[in-house]
């Protein structure tokens, strides 16, 4: 079984406090060992209090690089685009917020490739990697259908892939782009984000399973080598 430590928080706020204080520490000693720092961070709702209270730490992010762990194949600057989200809040502090879709198409799986395409160019493995989860247990964009087995499974130098989950989620009926299994478990920190009681019971089952958990985030979970920092509030 990997090695987790759960973090727990009496609300949103000193969850998000606590997620930015530990995002700002890992950056910092990527600026300070290499010069410059590459991270991963979730979209959706949770993780943005922590985004906020982040960018007003006193870091050079003009070193720092920003990917979405993963994105849905719209265009830039649709209410369901990942990176525009992550954008609009580290872009005015300097920051390199690198877009893996930059066009919509109807292609997901050439959209991978161009995704994978970019990220060979960028220093890797990521310093770090910020997950959630869905009640349903995916992580980033890796979901059942028919590209699953390929996130978890396809060649160790593919850092990312198209895919299209299926069933479509009813939030964001559209194909996406993520992490492969091995582009998130190869990062020198992975860090977990989530909020309530469901998630906290799917990804304590998903831990216990392993390999053979039907959660993908129970699959990811447990190729991860290093020590895992799992931050919760009610």
């Amino acid at each position: 079984m990997i090695e987790v430590e759960w973090w727990e928080y009496d609300d949103a706020e000193e969850l998000a406090a606590a997620v930015a204080g530990d995002l700002q520490f890992v950056i910092e000693s990527a600026l300070d060992a290499r010069g410059t720092a590459v991270i991963a961070l979730a979209g959706g709702n949770t993780p943005s209090a922590a985004y906020t209270k982040l960018a007003a730490a006193k870091l050079d992010w003009k070193r720092v690089t920003i990917i979405p762990t993963d994105e849905r194949i719209v265009p830039l600057g649709d209410k369901l685009s990942n990176v525009t989200m992550i954008g609009k809040t580290f872009i005015p502090k300097g920051a390199r917020v690198m877009p893996i879709v930059p066009q919509a198409t109807t292609d997901h799986k050439a959209a991978g490739r161009s995704a994978d395409a970019l990220m060979q160019d960028l220093h890797w493995p990521l310093d770090l990697c910020l997950l959630g989860i869905g009640e349903d247990g995916h992580t980033a964009s890796i979901f059942p259908g028919a590209d699953y087995d390929e996130a978890l499974s396809g060649p160790r130098e593919r850092r990312a892939l198209g895919v299209m989950p299926d069933p479509l989620p009813p939030e964001a009926p559209v194909a996406r782009v993520t992490l492969s299994r091995q582009g998130i478990v190869t990062a020198k920190a992975l860090t977990i984000i989530i909020a309530g009681a469901a998630k906290r019971k799917v990804l304590e089952d998903a831990i216990k399973q392993g390999e053979s958990s039907p959660y993908p985030i129970g699959r990811v979970l447990a190729e991860v080598e290093l020590p895992v920092d799992i931050h919760w509030a009610p």
